[in-house]
């Protein structure tokens, strides 16, 4: 299943006193899976001979496109990697003909993803930014993040890095820009692979879908710009805040206009899983998006992430689906590392178009109605900072990252493990979510 993770239905570029946040998208249209046409991901059995793989290869009427052997793999001791092979064939009848081979251990589609303190700022002290709120006392602000008190807006997070799994992000927006982490081992412009992890200049993170490093390529990275702002916008008085106004946020831009693939998913996850490894304080990586079918090769990636202690928080998705009964993916791989997240409105309702399962989602989070930072387009192909109103369960997610930074800054040496439990266990009881999911909760900061 193709799932968006964000509903454009209820979006607003202007006052969200124009906007009622209240109201709930239209659920995404469940559509079958999809994949990228004539393309297979295989992995060959280790010692797998050229003779044989190419036998293997006219079997399926293939060639390779590409061979993907990352830094985190080549780490895990992973010298084979997987391939994208380019086939004539149809990708079912492809994939029939690999797996029938002695020498591959997986064949299956590269599937296609899509996008499912006092506070000053405007949008937070006008009522409208209401997932960072949350009193027990106050009827009207109950089911933001904040839960009970001891929690504010805006919280220090410190050096902590969230990695955005994504569209890129608007890492110039005066909410953002502050928060903005740059590669450590990576000297920018100098057109040199400085850190040797494979990319040149990649200062701000990686465009996998674009394979260079401009991880903003205008306003067509909304999504991931809102995505950025959820966690860590800045709070400078005039606009938006997210959990964390002091955090560090990085790309790894992996959707383009047309969505993203397997392939560069799991380039994206080791990616930071390669960072991490190299001591860079990433705790987490955010993704709201998802769609297509089962992946060893993804599901490999995120375990890769788990042994380096790096989190993979996922959108549940937007189809109305019962995850325990149609699965969810990626929220659905058992990955200890993964929490899935599914969406409340402001008045404490699962979201009309979110997804939900009482063992396969964790935990509830504000998804309706949210207000956060995005690239605007303005006259000619000038690009502004502006702020927008979008729902989905990628809106919830990273309400769920940043509470992920605000615990570890304020637990140092907690590991991923750590986090999740304080997560789900701090989630408070919600009418809506008993039986939907994990928690039977929503997410509470203020347990923290």
């Amino acid at each position: 299943m193709v799932v968006a993770a964000c509903s454009p239905e209820q979006t607003s570029l202007t006052s969200p006193a124009d906007a009622s946040l209240a109201a709930a998208p239209q659920a995404s249209v469940a559509r079958a899976p999809e994949f990228v046409p004539g393309e297979v991901i295989v992995r060959f059995r280790a010692g797998a001979s050229n003779a044989s793989r190419g036998e293997i290869m006219r079997s399926a009427n293939a060639q390779v496109g590409e061979k993907i052997v990352t830094a985190a793999m080549r780490g895990r001791g992973d010298n084979e990697g997987i391939s994208v092979l380019r086939t004539s064939m149809n990708v079912p009848d492809a994939i029939a003909a690999l797996k029938a081979r002695a020498d591959v251990e997986y064949a299956e589609p590269n599937w296609i993803y899509t996008t499912d303190a006092t506070v000053s700022d405007t949008y937070y002290s006008n009522g409208s930014l209401w997932g960072m709120y949350g009193s027990l006392t106050d009827p009207a602000n109950q089911y933001g993040i904040g839960g009970n008190s001891g929690w504010a807006a805006g919280a220090n997070c410190g050096d902590v890095v969230i990695g955005i799994i994504d569209e890129g992000y608007m890492y110039t927006h005066p909410e953002l820009a502050g928060n903005a982490f740059t590669n450590p081992g990576e000297t920018a412009g100098n057109g040199v692979d400085d850190d040797g992890n494979g990319y040149v200049d990649d200062v701000y993170g990686w465009d996998f879908a674009g394979n260079n490093n401009s991880v903003f390529d205008g306003a067509g990275d909304d999504h991931g710009t809102h995505v950025a702002g959820t966690i860590g916008a800045a709070g400078n008085g005039t606009g938006v805040v997210g959990v964390c106004s002091k955090v560090k946020l990085m790309s790894g831009k992996f959707l383009g206009s047309q969505g993203g693939t397997t392939a560069n998913a799991v380039k994206a996850v080791d990616y930071f899983t390669a960072l991490k490894n190299k001591g860079v304080n990433i705790v987490a990586t955010s993704n709201s998006w998802g769609g297509g079918g089962a992946s060893t090769a993804l599901e490999a990636a995120i375990e890769r992430a788990n042994a380096a202690g790096v989190l993979f928080i996922a959108a549940a998705g937007n189809s109305t689906y019962n995850c325990e009964t149609t699965a969810c993916f990626p929220a659905n791989y058992a990955n200890a590392n993964v929490i899935s997240v599914a969406s409340i409105t402001s008045a404490g309702a699962l979201s009309s178009f979110s997804n939900y399962g009482a063992t396969k989602i964790d935990i509830g989070a504000p998804g309706s109605g949210i207000w956060s930072t995005v690239p605007v387009a303005s006259r000619g192909k000038n690009v502004v900072a502006g702020y927008a109103s979008y729902s989905g369960t990628s809106m919830a997610t990273p309400h769920v990252s940043g509470a992920a930074a605000y615990y570890a800054f304020r637990h140092p040496g907690s590991s991923a493990s750590d986090i999740k439990a304080a997560i789900i266990g701090s989630a408070i009881p919600t009418a809506s979510l008993s039986g939907k999911v994990v928690s039977n909760g929503r997410l509470n900061v203020a347990g923290f």
